[in-house]
């Protein structure tokens, strides 16, 4: 073989390798933009760096398969080996992490209405300097999961491969690897932050980066609007659980509307509800038609008073309600719906004989399109990002295609609630050092407060290094300012600060 012929072959051998398994049509480089940027937050003037940008995934033969979007903000720091770090996501599954990030953990956040009493309407919105980000404390990498976002996949990679509960928790748990030995910070204590089906993938996660020949110990995670046992946040019939679980939300609703527990502050009545619920509500809901109709006239009033609906409407619900109807009915007189991420929040509907709201959320169409608008333009104006695709702040086709299954495909399986909460405590149990905060909103009506007390309390997790934390918000707490202010403290106060 001559010498030429053997310069073509290595030749053709290096672009393989650069530009992955097709040579026809090449993978392009990671796209990243990088910026330096400086603000003051707690009082500290701080520089830092934002590096916006695409992290390769790969398969086990090395072949990129996915392109995945994080946005990092990093203290300028001499020695940042040892600086904290947190991972940061939402839920859905099919959200990016725009929530989190435009709403209480980027360095500018979108101002929306904290009293929930306004519409975000059309732009411009308002975007403001966040004075309380953490980067004081820590860096920050906000992690948009495949499908979300600026994420796809790419090669040959398919969505299957990571539309999925555990085809999820290997891919983020693959990237924070990746993450952390390109910053060169596997001595950096480490946090992960997610709202929704995000707390969901934070234990799975966890579980993940604990195996596979690679092992990393968390430090702590936190866990908004907790989704860890999905029976008690699944409102439907014959659920027990879920009649349950919702009850105490559904009355802080009440009150918060005032048609019910008026003259009393807000945490006491939750208390009688939480009592209620556990002493009589749930007992009766066991017994079912073996009450007689007397304890089933009572057990209605009861439930009419803590809910605030018609006392004969509970006793023809069978005195089981269930939070669509709830949300339809508290304020049906008046020709209002009530939010469910957010019972604050209310949608006027043109139907109001519906037994449930016919429009979508109205705490989540009341804030969607200052979100939105505010990130991209953020993106494009400050971070200098420019992408030929759009942002998707949410994918509703990754829903439908998602595999829930907590075993390999051809396993036998037969359906039940998603749970990861067990093995949440068997990570803690194997991590002495691993902590939660599980933040609950009052007034969320999709992860109920009482929801998080009832997992925690049952799935031998060590409730020592847990913290329960309240507010007087929703879902999305932080949209309240003095819950987002409450939350940034709590958190500061968890991470040791």
């Amino acid at each position: 073989m001559n010498i030429k012929y053997i310069f073509i072959l290595a030749f053709l051998f290096n672009l393989s390798t650069v530009y992955g398994q097709d040579e026809t049509n090449p993978i392009p480089e990671p796209v990243i933009f990088e910026t330096q940027h400086e603000g003051t937050f707690h009082g500290q003037k701080i520089k830092y760096k934002a590096i916006a940008g695409e992290m390769f995934l790969k398969n086990s033969d090395g072949e990129a398969v996915a392109a995945l979007w994080s946005t990092s903000y990093l203290k300028e720091d001499p020695n940042p080996s040892k600086r904290p770090v947190t991972f940061i996501f939402n839920g859905g599954p099919g959200s990016a992490s725009i929530w989190l990030h435009m709403g209480v953990f980027g360095p500018k956040v979108v101002n929306v209405d904290s009293d929930a009493k306004k519409d975000d309407g059309a732009a411009p919105f308002e975007v403001i300097h966040n004075d309380l980000a953490l980067l004081d404390l820590t860096d920050l990498v906000f992690v948009d999961p495949v499908g979300t976002g600026f994420s796809t996949v790419i090669g040959k990679g398919k969505t299957e491969d990571f539309w999925g509960l555990t085809e999820d928790a290997r891919s983020i748990a693959q990237f924070i690897r990746m993450w952390i030995t390109k910053h060169q910070r596997w001595q950096s204590p480490k946090y992960i932050a997610g709202e929704s089906f995000g707390t969901t993938r934070a234990a799975a996660v966890t579980a993940v980066l604990e195996s596979g020949g690679q092992a990393m110990a968390l430090n702590g995670l936190i866990l908004i609007s907790q989704a860890l046992d999905y029976q008690g946040s699944t409102s439907d019939h014959d659920n027990i659980a879920s009649y349950f679980s919702y009850f105490p939300t559904m009355a802080a609703t009440a009150w918060y509307h005032g048609k019910a527990g008026q003259g009393k502050k807000l945490e006491d009545f939750v208390q009688e509800a939480r009592d209620f619920a556990y002493d009589k509500y749930l007992p009766s809901l066991y017994k079912g038609n073996q009450l007689s109709t007397e304890d089933k006239k009572s057990l209605a009033s009861q439930i009419a008073n803590f809910l605030g609906l018609d006392q004969e409407y509970v006793l023809r619900s069978d005195n089981r309600i269930l939070t669509s109807r709830f949300k339809k009915e508290l304020l049906r007189v008046e020709g209002k719906t009530i939010g469910t991420l957010d019972g604050r929040y209310l949608g006027e509907e043109g139907d109001l004989t519906a037994d449930r709201p016919t429009l979508g959320d109205p705490s989540s169409y009341g804030i969607d399109a200052a979100y939105t608008a505010a990130l991209n333009d953020y993106f494009s104006s400050y971070l200098q990002v420019k992408m030929d695709r759009p942002y998707l702040t949410s994918n509703g086709a990754i829903g439908s295609k998602w595999n829930w299954r907590p075993v390999p495909q051809g396993s036998y399986w037969e359906p039940s609630y998603v749970n990861v909460a067990r093995s949440l405590g068997e990570s803690m149990r194997r991590n002495k050092d691993l902590k939660v905060m599980v933040a609950n909103g009052y007034y969320d009506l999709i992860t109920p407060f009482l929801d998080a007390e009832y997992t925690f309390a049952r799935h031998d997790i060590p409730m020592e290094r847990v913290k329960m934390t309240y507010y007087e918000g929703g879902h999305m707490m932080y949209n309240h300012r003095p819950d987002f202010e409450k939350l940034v403290k709590d958190i500061r106060e968890f991470m040791g600060n």
